[in-house]
């Protein structure tokens, strides 16, 4: 069976962030840092080259296929941010609506700033989709408080 491409790195995060060109995507990608520490407990890790993740869990597929992804996380693209949450959580659409200027895949949200978004919002989204992950996967969080000592 074929391993996951994204896989979690020793990289540093300071040293990710600092090279982000745009001084306010930078800036967001901070703020972004600690709303989903706030819902995780844990620390940032890169994974791959680009997604800062928090937390993990271990999923498995109807197929038997399984592996290690975190609880949320988030990658600075050039066109947009984009914020990894889980999918399925009840209240979603309610909250979609108050969030502001978003776009929206199965669970991706991608904003361009954050100034574009209600920031409760966010952080009412990122708390139920972190528990979701958790529920969905039979609470099987692998390093929600302990991911500190990686960094």
């Amino acid at each position: 069976m074929a391993e996951p491409k994204t896989k979690r790195t020793d990289a540093s995060i300071d040293g990710f962030l600092n090279s982000i060109q745009d001084d306010q995507i930078r800036r967001d990608c901070r703020v972004v840092i600690e709303i989903m520490q706030k819902a995780t407990n844990a620390k940032p890790q890169i994974w791959g080259s680009d997604i800062v993740g928090l937390g993990t869990y271990q999923y498995k597929y109807a197929n038997s296929r399984e592996g290690t992804w975190p609880l949320t996380a988030f990658a600075p693209r050039k066109k947009n941010i984009t914020l990894y949450l889980m999918s399925g959580f009840e209240s979603r659409k309610e909250l979609m609506t108050g969030l502001g200027t978003y776009t929206c895949g199965k669970s991706c949200v991608y904003i361009k700033r954050l100034s574009d978004i209600h920031l409760p919002t966010l952080k009412r989204l990122v708390t139920p989709s972190v528990k979701h992950a958790l529920r969905t996967n039979g609470g099987r969080a692998l390093e929600q408080v302990n991911t500190a000592t990686r960094m």
